[in-house]
């Protein structure tokens, strides 16, 4: 099982044809995903080879599902045309929209993940590495050679810290591991990815990261107490991190005591889940308590 992304999902790319939109592309269809179409309405009509496949490109998100049964779309496209892709994508019907462009303004954020909600698509992203079921498929740029099919989800605020996390417990693997992007409005939570892993019968552990700034780990952590079951082990950035200063992804900015890496550190504890001090001693909390479970 997974969450979210299966072998099953059939995945466009808007902004297939520019250089990244290329790039990651290649990517996952060699990771197995299922790539059935680009959308880009200057090359409608068109198809890009990819080694031995051919994926064709449609004017529409509509035009493209309609034709190929698409029910995920990655969206690459700068962030002055991010909103209006996932408008499009969210008025196409889109089940899922993997929004990895960085840099978009917060209003337009805030603009399109509620619309996308109200009409029943979910948003993981912006600014984030997407989302991976290993020997699946994969829908962004995680890399997929890192790790292999496990029983750990992995939900993250941090792309690089997810890549280190899933290398680092390779041996045991994981059945889904989520980038939600970092940025102060995000479509998809650590709540959300919770709540789906609590129910995959397949995650027997979760790994949480986050990062200083906002309270979605404090969050996350009231939700733990009251509804996660499952074991839940957490990383947070940022411990030696500057207090009232701006660090790394737009919304890690802590004022005060609150968004700091010990109070998110002191909340999750509190709700029973176990904290690593560096990610390496965060996988050897996993493998212990993995080990101690059989």
């Amino acid at each position: 099982m997974a969450i979210y992304l299966t072998k099953e999902s059939k995945v466009l790319v808007q902004g297939m044809t520019g250089g990244e939109g290329m790039k990651h592309t290649r990517r996952m269809l060699a990771a197995g995903t299922d790539v059935v179409g680009g959308v880009n309405p200057r090359k409608a009509g068109q198809s890009v080879d990819f080694d031995e496949r051919s994926v064709p490109v449609f004017g529409t998100v509509a035009e493209a599902m309609a034709a190929t049964g698409a029910d995920v779309t990655v969206v690459f496209v700068p962030p002055a045309f991010a909103r209006a892709a996932v408008l499009e994508a969210a008025d196409a019907g889109i089940g899922l929209a993997v929004v990895i462009t960085e840099g978009i303004p917060v209003h337009d954020s805030v603009a399109f993940t509620s619309y996308a909600r109200a009409r029943g698509t979910r948003i993981i992203g912006p600014n984030c590495p997407g989302l991976i079921t290993p020997g699946q498929s994969g829908a962004g740029i995680i890399p997929a050679d890192i790790t292999k099919a496990g029983r750990i989800g992995l939900v993250s605020k941090s792309g690089t810290l997810t890549y280190q996390l899933m290398y680092e417990l390779r041996d045991i693997g994981f059945s889904t591991c989520v980038g939600i992007g970092g940025d102060p409005v995000v479509g998809t939570s650590h709540i959300d990815c919770l709540a789906a892993f609590q129910e995959d019968p397949d995650t027997e552990l979760v790994v949480l990261i986050g990062e200083i700034g906002g309270d979605a780990e404090e969050r996350a952590a009231a939700y733990i107490r009251e509804h996660v079951t499952k074991p839940v082990v957490g990383y947070i950035a940022g411990f030696t991190a500057p207090e009232g200063r701006t660090m790394g992804h737009a919304g890690a900015i802590v004022s005060g005591s609150a968004g700091t890496a010990r109070a998110k550190q002191e909340a999750l504890e509190a709700a029973g889940v176990r904290v690593g001090s560096t990610p390496t001693e965060t996988a050897r909390l996993v493998m212990d308590l993995l080990e101690a479970r059989g």
